[in-house]
């Protein structure tokens, strides 16, 4: 189970570094908005199930809140993040 925790953090370190390029590469303001707002959501979104994966395996009822609090932070993520983007667009 480490390992599925470590590939989830990974590929959401990866998608936030491919975030950070978006805003170095894309030409115009709109594009670097889009990029940076997918890349972080993914990136986020694969951290966040990290977290979760690593919460349900440790057990016990701090670790179920844990979950739960993760989970409520990946729907506020989930909601807020491109509608920020839109409002900014």
């Amino acid at each position: 189970m480490n390992v599925l925790i470590y590939v989830l953090l990974g590929i959401g370190a990866l998608f936030n570094g491919l975030g950070a390029v978006a805003l170095i590469r894309f030409p115009d303001v709109y594009t670097r908005i889009h990029g940076a707002t997918k890349c972080t959501t993914f990136g986020s979104i694969f951290s966040i199930l990290g977290v979760v994966v690593y919460g349900a395996v440790r057990g016990g009822p701090v670790s179920f809140g844990m979950v739960i609090r993760a989970l409520l932070a990946l729907v506020f993520l989930l909601l807020t993040n491109p509608t920020g983007s839109h409002a900014l667009a």
